[in-house]
């Protein structure tokens, strides 16, 4: 069992960056892989980046690849997706996921692999 909820959303200028944050409850943290992943209105949730358990492995989407950095600080049990160079077409809520079953590398990226979910966080890129 973990618990999520993400922080640092808000309102930037396009190029500008934000820094968001997922704090997860309990012992457990650094057994879960981590995931962030956007909904803009009208549009499915979308894979956005994931982090391994030990932080030794990311992936990202095409889409965001060279501009986001997920990271982690177990000894926080905190996951953060640092976004610069935003564009209007980041704006979404941001969800942080956590999972921690088999097949981390092959299925990460999709939001199915992951249990359990924070409440999302408003990031808005204004042109």
């Amino acid at each position: 069992q973990v618990q999520l909820v993400e922080s640092g959303g808000g309102l930037v200028q396009a190029g500008g960056s934000l820094r968001l944050s997922c704090a997860a409850s309990g012992r457990t943290f650094s057994s879960y892989a981590m995931g962030w992943f956007r909904q803009a209105p009208g549009k499915e949730r979308e894979f956005v980046a994931t982090i391994s358990w030990g932080g030794g492995s990311r992936r990202y989407a095409d889409s965001v690849k060279g501009r986001f950095t997920i990271s982690r600080d177990n000894a926080k049990n905190t996951v953060y997706l640092q976004m610069n160079s935003l564009k209007p077409e980041d704006t979404a809520v941001y969800y942080c996921a956590a999972g921690d079953g088999n097949g981390w590398y092959e299925s990460g990226r999709g939001s199915s692999w992951y249990g359990y979910w924070g409440q999302g966080t408003q990031v808005t890129v204004s042109s």
